[in-house]
């Protein structure tokens, strides 16, 4: 009917369905995007700070198939990645989601689905088995016992190994195909936009002024 169809159906529809859907607070909390410039890592351990960061800022791709009249991807900012369906404002939800990631003790982290070696016009998108193997060594917890190093400008911490996923991916610098000059600019042309997309956030409450990058 549409390049990116939604429907809703009765949960007893699916045969091993858990009802009443009711379970215990989450240990990790994850935040997906798809980056399509090729400097996100494929994953990233996030601290409350940066969890607000990413949650207000709900970046993600545009990219063709999933959005009408796309030909090529673009950058999209929407707020709790839910933007047009929220009611209060979104520092509500960003400091609601810190107080009981505080409380509970949740990990985050921040997946890319997106591209890695570089943009979407050189590089490749992530296979479906590496999200996969990143998904699995988060819930068993060994990614939590795994070294990491600060990827810079976002300062995002992200893993030297991951199993069942080449190491040589986990860096999105290493991963690049091009010159290291070329992945720094792409790096801070993409920061440009989440610092002029935060911005808005700037005056409306204190409690934001230190997530800025």
């Amino acid at each position: 009917m549409t390049e990116n169809t939604r429907c809703a159906y009765p949960i007893e529809y699916i045969p091993n369905a858990k009802i009443p859907c009711l379970s215990t607070h989450p240990t990790n909390l994850i935040l997906l995007t798809c980056d399509t410039t090729g400097v996100f890592p494929l994953v990233a351990k996030l601290d409350q700070k940066q969890v607000m960061y990413h949650f207000l800022s709900g970046y993600t791709s545009k990219v063709s198939g999933t959005e009408q009249g796309i030909d090529a991807p673009e950058a999209t900012f929407s707020a709790c990645f839910g933007q047009p369906f929220l009611v209060l404002h979104p520092i509500r939800y960003a400091k609601m989601l810190a107080q009981r990631m505080e409380q509970h003790n949740a990990n985050a982290w921040l997946i890319n689905t997106g591209w890695t070696g570089q943009s979407y016009l050189h590089g490749r998108r992530c296979p479906l088995r590496y999200t996969r193997a990143i998904l699995d060594a988060i819930h068993d917890g060994s990614l939590l016992n795994e070294e990491y190093e600060i990827l810079p400008v976002f300062q995002l911490r992200i893993p030297k190994g991951c199993r069942g996923v080449p190491t040589e991916l986990l860096n999105p610098a290493r991963a690049w195909v091009g010159s290291l000059m070329e992945f720094e600019r792409e790096t801070l042309q993409l920061a440009e936009l989440f610092r002029k997309n935060f911005m808005k956030y700037h005056d409306r409450d204190q409690t934001t002024d230190d997530l800025l990058v």
